[in-house]
């Protein structure tokens, strides 16, 4: 090997052994590698860090080794939460130096700031967190850091992984008491050091132990007390774990899981910037040129030193710290209501959505107490966000952030069931624990608790917000003298139109709490002049014979407004609600009834509608008269259109009508059977399943019906009877018009079309619907173009036009408003013409 590179690497183990790292003592080697066909590389080892002489060696006991491997392996599936465990324990610290200092003032004389600082080093990828708090003497180094489990670890890993027939296996309420969050750190760390700084204690001491290691080692800070007060805790990151030693990284998740602790949370903050020096020559030119003011001074040389002053001055960059707040947002929810303003929920709601620009319809605060003790907050959004609007709704947070004592544990957890994932809001509860995975939280009692409330609170909010807009709209407030009578609108409605199919998605869900969330519903109706009315005004206006609540399904409310099913109810004044949102009638299915009074939608067969005019004995003989007089009719249709319906039947319910189709009690209707076919995922759709029972209904009063009975077989017809092709070709069209007014589309579109060109040209009278040919058409001379596009006329004398501008004088024919050079002369071609450009 050459001289040169060993000069190199030589240079390069001194610089690399004399690097200084916190607490180091013992340096890094480096191992040099040569290969004969490449380069040299240089080649770090990991941490080799050896504790100074006459630290103490403590060995784990075996079972906290367990725990550590249960915390490193298994508690903590996402790496991101140990910066949440350290700065949970760094709050707690000085949660404890705050109450003792009430007895003990002089414990805030060597530092009365409280406060976390965290800090990363790049160069030696290192992580550091740093807090103000009681810290630690040696005793309790030892005991809380060395054998932290010593009197539970047992019963903690029993509680965690369970014992074998135990009912009480799998419970997680011993977890978070045995300060296991500190062994977090180990997720991205090779080594972790603690130096920690007591006030009672007379000197500062330092805990450090490796990933994996048995033992862990105690001893005097060799730097002496660079502490005033408090715990540093240093992570030796691994090397998959670079991604830690980032600025960004860190302030994201510290905002993000430690965002409301009451104590500031600091990151160091590198900026680089270049900034302007002066170089030695400009001083030495500055100082010459203050000799020479007085001598007289000559062109050249001024032009000289306005070259010497116009050159670009010398940069350098600089790099500079400073230390950024991470949690400036107050924890609201932990204040009396009564002293926070609509103006602060406000802006904690915005805070919350990470959106300045949406505000809250409504809210509610609230402290639950009993077995489990919680506050919380929820808000109802104003407006839908832009993901619900296309139906992305997994694209959303769930909604709800979990909070132990203002610490966060996730925004993952479905505190609230998905039809109320609209909502957003904080739930910060002391009797959780902290240092536990979401999915094993997921499955705790507590959890499920707390969810229990917490949905009972949301429905009880929406239930006051819609009484107190009601109550807002009966109020007759008289405008002042001059003042136009401003119309008013209920925020109740305007909000429901908006998020009213995740309500509806509730009441199919939630069973439960089926009731309450029926009683937040409202539709149009036949009666309601366009506006919402409720189930329980509608059960209100109920005819004293009707016991079922009657309701048409579509797509749309101009489209059900239409209906024909609609005629009689609207003869007889019985209100019909609107079901259009495609969710509607998905829910009549679920939840069949309100009240005790049953869904019934209006489109099916078997309606009966009670007319307290008519005697019903008449009613019982009409009815048998007119099955017995259309018998041949329905029978003969029957054949004729097959498996496209279940039966013919007489109409009781037709008003103008001539027929209409409609669904089996039982079946699908037209409406359900439109929103199945339109299902963007459905796999290897059964068209049978899918396709609507169809009942044909005639009106016995329709003049066609009448018409077509006499045109049908009659009743002992033989079977060679033939039926013409207009009444056969009539009772398909009417079929057909009779499915879109039901609803249906139709099945035949080819057949549909045939007949109505036939009936087409029967009534425009045309023997044959044969083309015609095309017209013989002579050919045509080609026609000269007008003179550059322009047309001047039969009248004009190009002649005439050339003899005048040669008599015009010379002032005369210049152009206006140019100069002679400008000029254009006007002079014919060859041909005689004169080309203008105008």
């Amino acid at each position: 090997m050459r001289f040169d590179k060993l000069a190199f690497y030589a240079f390069a183990f001194m610089a690399a052994t004399h690097a200084p790292l916190p607490f180091r003592k013992a340096s890094s080697s480096l191992l040099l590698v040569s290969a004969a066909d490449e380069e040299a590389k240089i080649q770090v080892e990991k941490d080799t860090f050896e504790a100074p002489t006459g630290a103490e060696s403590f060995k784990f006991e075996a079972e906290v080794s367990r725990m550590l491997d249960i915390v490193v392996n298994s508690l903590y599936q996402n790496k991101d939460v140990f910066l949440r465990e350290l700065i949970s324990n760094a709050s707690d610290a000085l949660d404890k130096i705050r109450f003792l200092a009430l007895t003990k003032p002089e414990y805030l004389a060597a530092e009365d700031k409280l406060q976390v600082q965290i800090e990363f080093d790049k160069e030696h990828n290192t992580l550091t967190v740093r807090d103000t708090g009681i810290g630690m003497t040696h005793d309790e180094m030892v005991s809380n850091l060395g054998t932290v489990a010593r009197s539970g670890t047992t019963k903690f890993l029993q509680a965690l992984k369970g014992s074998e027939g135990s009912e009480s296996s799998g419970d997680i309420s011993q977890i978070g008491q045995f300060g296991v969050g500190f062994y977090s750190a180990f997720l991205v760390s090779d080594r972790v050091q603690v130096a920690s700084k007591h006030p009672d204690s007379d000197a500062q001491y330092v805990w450090t132990s490796a990933n994996g290691s048995s033992e862990f080692q105690v001893y005097k800070d060799p730097r002496g007390e660079t502490l005033k007060r408090g715990t540093e805790i240093t992570l030796f990151l691994k090397e998959d774990c670079m991604e830690y030693a980032d600025e960004q990284k860190l302030s994201d998740l510290a905002k993000h899981y430690s965002e409301f602790v009451v104590h500031p949370i600091y990151l160091r903050t590198e900026t680089t910037m270049e900034v302007e020096v002066e170089d030695e020559e400009d001083v030495d030119g500055e100082e010459k040129k203050e000799q020479e003011d007085d001598l007289e001074v000559t062109d050249e040389e001024d032009t000289e030193a306005t070259e010497e002053k116009e050159k670009p001055k010398k940069t350098k960059e600089v790099t500079t710290f400073d230390w950024e707040v991470l949690n400036g947002n107050p924890a609201i929810w932990t204040r009396p209501k009564e002293e926070i303003t609509d103006e602060e929920y406000q802006n904690f709601y915005k805070v919350l959505t990470k959106n300045e620009y949406m505000d809250a319809e409504t809210w509610t605060h609230f402290n639950a107490e009993g077995n489990i003790n919680f506050k919380s907050i929820l808000y109802v959004p104003r407006d839908v966000p832009a993901s619900w609007q296309s139906g992305l709704m997994e694209q959303d947070a769930t909604g709800l952030s979990l909070y132990v004592r203002k610490v966060l544990i996730s925004d993952q957890f479905e505190l609230l069931p998905r039809y109320l994932s609209f909502m957003k809001g904080v739930v910060d509860s002391d009797d959780l624990p902290l240092n536990v995975n979401r999915e094993t939280l997921q499955e705790s009692k507590i959890i499920q608790v707390i969810k229990k409330k917490v949905v009972r609170k949301a429905l009880e909010m929406l239930k006051n917000f819609q009484k107190e807009s009601d109550d807002a709209m009966k109020k007759e407030d008289e405008p002042a003298e001059g003042e136009e009578e401003t119309p008013k609108t209920n925020k109740y409605n305007e909000w429901y139109r908006q998020f009213s199919p995740s309500l509806k998605m509730g009441a199919i869900e939630d069973e439960p709490n089926r009731g309450k969330i029926m009683k937040l519903l409202r539709f149009k109706s036949t009666t309601s002049n366009g506006e919402l009315t409720t189930l329980e005004k509608y059960v209100e206006n109920m005819k004293d014979w009707q016991k079922e609540l009657y309701f048409i399904a579509g797509d749309g409310v101009e489209s059900v407004e239409k209906s024909h099913f609609l005629e009689p109810f609207i003869e007889k004044g019985v209100e019909v609600l609107y079901f259009v949102d495609p969710v509607d009638e998905y829910m009549a299915g679920h939840v069949r009834s309100f009240d005790s009074k049953n869904f019934k939608n209006i489109a099916t067969d078997n309606v009966k509608l009670k007319d307290d005019e008519e005697d019903e004995d008449l009613i019982t003989r009409r009815d048998k008269f007119y099955k017995e007089k259309f018998k041949p009719l329905t029978k003969w249709l029957k054949k004729l259109y097959g498996s496209n319906v279940m039966r013919v039947s007489i109409s009781k319910r037709l008003v103008s009508a001539p027929a209409i189709v409609s669904s089996a009690e039982f079946g699908h209707s037209a409406n359900m059977e439109r929103l199945m076919r339109a299902q963007a995922y459905s796999h290897g759709q059964n068209e049978f399943a899918m396709r609507s029972m169809k009942i044909f209904e005639i009106n016995p009063r329709h003049p066609m019906i009448i018409k077509l009975l006499e045109g049908a077989p009659p009743e002992d017809a033989d079977d060679d009877f033939k039926v013409s092709s207009e009444i056969e070709d009539a009772s398909w069209v009417l079929y057909e018009m009779a499915l879109l007014n039901g609803g249906f589309p139709i099945s035949d579109a080819d057949g549909h079309s045939r007949r109505i060109l036939k009936f087409l040209q029967s009534s425009l009278a045309l023997e044959s619907l044969t083309l015609e040919p095309h017209p013989e058409l002579p050919v045509e001379e080609d026609v000269p173009p007008d003179v550059d596009g322009a047309d001047f006329g039969a009248d004009f004398d190009m002649d005439e036009l050339v003899s005048n501008m040669g008599n015009l004088d010379e002032e005369d024919a210049k152009p206006k408003g140019t100069s002679p050079e400008d000029a254009i002369p006007l002079t014919p071609d060859e041909n005689g013409n004169v080309h203008i450009e105008l």
